[in-house]
């Protein structure tokens, strides 16, 4: 069943993607039911960071992406944890209504509404002319790109997919330039949620800065998932993060939960 364009697939893994869960992540209800109570196990065995063990799918959101090793999976939720406190004056209780703003009147970030050929999440960074850095700071696009992965984890397809970011600097101008601060090359740099191939280490992203790239896209995207605007057969992009907001902003109890694990407080 198709789902709408505006709106988190929450659903069950497709066929398609349970095949690639299985063959490339191990994933089978026999390494699944073991990988769960080995977490479980030592999560609880370590008071210095905190989680909830008591959802099976939200333990997935780690497990997944380090193949279902459990210890694997442990120590990238404390990678997680480090980053959340290495970068906690701009992620503490952050809130899709904290950049409401930013998120539906400047056109930063956009998310396709279809996936790409290997069935990943795209996210789109407009940090080229289009970018009015008086509007929107550097941090506040690290913001965004952060609330709308905390989304894109919710999707079983994604945590078995993937994402890919499309970083536009088509315009690209040093008032853009100056504008770029250490902790947005650093979030662009290493995300310790998302991965190549799934959501769990480096973020894949495809420098686009004008025509002459669209075979750099191509190279990662199909031209038969991608709009026009980058080179692809499909038409042209009519939406913006305005159209994302809503979806983002419907699972504001998950980034609430989010916002309390992490780092124990001593």
């Amino acid at each position: 069943m198709s789902v709408p364009p505006f709106i988190l697939d929450l659903g069950p893994l497709s066929e398609d993607a349970k095949l690639v869960a299985k063959n490339e992540l191990r994933e089978t209800p026999e390494v699944v039911e073991l990988a769960l109570k080995e977490l479980r196990a030592i999560l609880d065995a370590d008071p210095s960071i905190y989680y909830r063990t008591d959802d099976d799918d939200f333990l997935l959101i780690f497990l997944r992406p380090t193949k279902f090793y459990a210890q694997s999976a442990y120590e990238l939720m404390k990678r997680i944890a480090e980053f959340r406190e290495k970068y906690k004056d701009l992620l503490d209780g952050l809130l899709p209504e904290h950049e409401k703003d930013a998120f539906i009147n400047h056109n930063v970030v956009n998310v396709l509404t279809e996936r790409d050929d290997k069935g990943r999440r795209v996210l789109i960074v407009n940090c080229g002319g289009t970018w009015d850095t008086s509007k929107v700071t550097s941090d506040q696009l690290f913001r965004l790109f952060y609330l709308i992965h905390l989304g894109a984890i919710l999707e079983p397809e994604t945590q078995v997919r993937g994402s890919v970011v499309i970083m536009d600097y088509k315009g690209l101008g040093m008032k853009q330039v100056g504008a770029l601060s250490p902790s947005f090359i650093k979030c662009r740099l290493y995300t310790p949620i998302l991965k190549t191939h799934i959501c769990g280490g480096k973020l894949p992203a495809i420098n686009y800065s004008g025509k002459d790239w669209y075979p750099v896209i191509e190279e990662h995207i199909k031209d038969t998932h991608l709009p026009s605007n980058y080179g692809g057969k499909l038409p042209a992009i009519n939406y913006s993060g305005k159209d994302w907001y809503p979806v983002i902003e419907e699972h504001v109890d998950h980034i609430q939960r989010w916002n309390s694990y992490g780092l124990v407080k001593k």
